[in-house]
Parts: structure tokens; C-alpha cells; sequence
């Protein structure tokens, strides 16, 4: 967060405990040069405070963040809320959408993936997802800051203006007709995932231009979300990085 958006932070508040340690010393410089006022508190405090012993001894209070960001605003011509990897890596638009996740573990660690592989933006529906979280935000790492989550009303009708835009949407289902690895992945794509258990809804499978699926050799199912996810993005970036 001081590295991606400080003017959002309100105040640094860090567990005295610490204020020795090396990287919290860093922090403490970050926060200084971007005027964010630190406070030092009593790491009981801090516990109490957020209610779990997992702040590492520092907690960021935080304005609201008010940016709502539209599918408009990410499709293939708009660049108004781009993900910076994307706009590096130059390549054709990437978009994960996940149908269902509430997991905040999960959308945190989609989110964090996304970030790495160049993901334009994640699209959720409004009704079926965990959010924006504190959680979300400790496990995604930064990335809840980077990559633009857009929340729909209706998830089937956001696929169907994906593809009127040009983007090529594909769902991952272990019913898939081939495997994502034989699939074109070289233009303008929308992966789709549904929640664990559940999977993708009928619906969505039928706004689906098809269904591919990930090799599962062992006596499992199915995979975590976030690391189907991971999965899928990575062969998409492998495979692009190969015609580069």
C-alpha cells in the first residue's frame, strides 16, 4: 500500500516490539517520505484491535477507496484503469473472471497471481463474491491495489459484452472439451472459473465461447480455485512469451 497508493493511507500504526527490527525500519522510511504520520503502539493493541495475532506488528488504517471501476473502462479499447504488468508486457488483453469465489483466501491469491501475469482485470459478479476485505487485501499482497476488480450485475451479460469486444471467452471445467494447453490463447482472452464444490454455473458455461480443462492425473477432482487459476494464466503467458 506505500508503495502503490500511500495517499489512501491514514495512519501507520506499529507495534513498539518491533521498532528495532530492520524491515519494520524500512517501512518506517516509506512512510515518512510519503507524509503518512506513524504511531507507535503496544502489540496487545494491535491484537485487540484487529482481532487476530496475524498483523506482523503493523496495521494500516485506511480512507475508503470511492474508485469504482466499470467493464467499460477495461475492455480491449480503454486504458483508463490499466494493470501497469500489462501495460509492460504488451500483450494482447488478459481478463480472469471468477463465478462464485467467497473465499477471501482464494480472490486474494487470484488477485495476487493476476497482478504477476499481466491480468488486465478481474471481473466478479457483485452477488457472488467475498469482496474488497482486509483478508483479501493481506493475502493478494499488493495486488488488490494494482489489478482493477470489476463487479458485475449480471455475470452472463459482462461475458457477452467481453466478446462483442473482441475478447475470446473460455471457461475451465474438468468436463472441457480439450485441453487448455491445445487451445489459441494468442488474442484477446477471458479465462473463466467457478467457486470450488460448485464450479461454474450453467449459465455462465453457456456465455462460454467453449470449456477447456487442466490435466488431472491423480485421484483428486478438481483444484484449488486460486491455483487453477494460477495454472491457467501461466500457460496463457507461456504460450504468448513462445510467439514472442
Amino acid at each position: 500500500m506505500l508503495r502503490v497508493a500511500p495517499q489512501r493511507i491514514v495512519q501507520l500504526h506499529v507495534a513498539v516490539e518491533r521498532k528495532s527490527d530492520a524491515r519494520v525500519q524500512g517501512l518506517i522510511q516509506k512512510a515518512e517520505a510519503a507524509s503518512v504520520p506513524v504511531v507507535w503502539v503496544e502489540r496487545s493493541f494491535l491484537t485487540k484491535w484487529i482481532g487476530h495475532g496475524r498483523h506482523q506488528g503493523v496495521v494500516a488504517t485506511l480512507n475508503p477507496d470511492a474508485r469504482t471501476v466499470t467493464l467499460e473502462a477495461v475492455l480491449p479499447n480503454s486504458m483508463e484503469y490499466p494493470n501497469p504488468a500489462a501495460r509492460q508486457l504488451l500483450m494482447p488483453p488478459l481478463y480472469l473472471v471468477l463465478d462464485g469465489v467467497t473465499d477471501p483466501h482464494n480472490l486474494g491469491a487470484c488477485l495476487r497471481t493476476a497482478d504477476a501475469t499481466g491480468v488486465r482485470a478481474v471481473i466478479v459478479p457483485k452477488d457472488r463474491s467475498v469482496g474488497i476485505t482486509p483478508v483479501v487485501r493481506k493475502v493478494a499482497s499488493g495486488a488488490a491495489e494494482t489489478v482493477p476488480v470489476v463487479f458485475v450485475t449480471n455475470l452472463a451479460r459482462a461475458l457477452e459484452q467481453l466478446k462483442a469486444s473482441g475478447v475470446w471467452v473460455v471457461g475451465l471445467a474438468g468436463e472441457g472439451d480439450q485441453w487448455l494447453a491445445t487451445c489459441d490463447l494468442s488474442g484477446p482472452l477471458a479465462l473463466v472459473l467457478g467457486a470450488e464444490g460448485e464450479g461454474l454455473r450453467p449459465l455462465t458455461r453457456a456465455h462460454c465461447d467453449f470449456l477447456a480443462r487442466l490435466p488431472m492425473l491423480g485421484v483428486v477432482e478438481s483444484l484449488n480455485v486460486s491455483v487453477a487459476a494460477g495454472v491457467a494464466l501461466y500457460e496463457v503467458v507461456r504460450r504468448r512469451f513462445d510467439r514472442v
